[in-house]
């Protein structure tokens, strides 16, 4: 099993700026999830920036959720400036 979401933080573009419960941070790219499904409704950017974490994922407020596994893998990792 993967990390769990701790935090989330929506950014411009349609990504994600993700804080998991081991204290990794990533960035998750949403856009090409934005043809797919339920998620064509998070074009919304009002929408979209009402994501928040329930449930140790990524929850809007129209309850449509993604699955965090998806998060943390597909997630770009953050590079920390030393």
């Amino acid at each position: 099993m993967n990390p769990r979401v701790a935090k989330v933080k929506p950014q411009a573009n349609y990504t994600l700026h993700l804080v998991f419960k081991n204290g990794e941070e990533k960035i998750f790219d949403l856009k090409p999830y934005l043809e797919i499904g339920v998620f064509k409704s998070l074009k919304n950017e009002v929408l979209f920036a009402s994501a928040h974490v329930e449930y140790e994922t990524v929850v809007w407020q129209n309850n449509i959720d993604i699955d965090p596994d998806t998060l943390y893998l597909e997630g770009s990792p953050i590079k920390i400036q030393a």
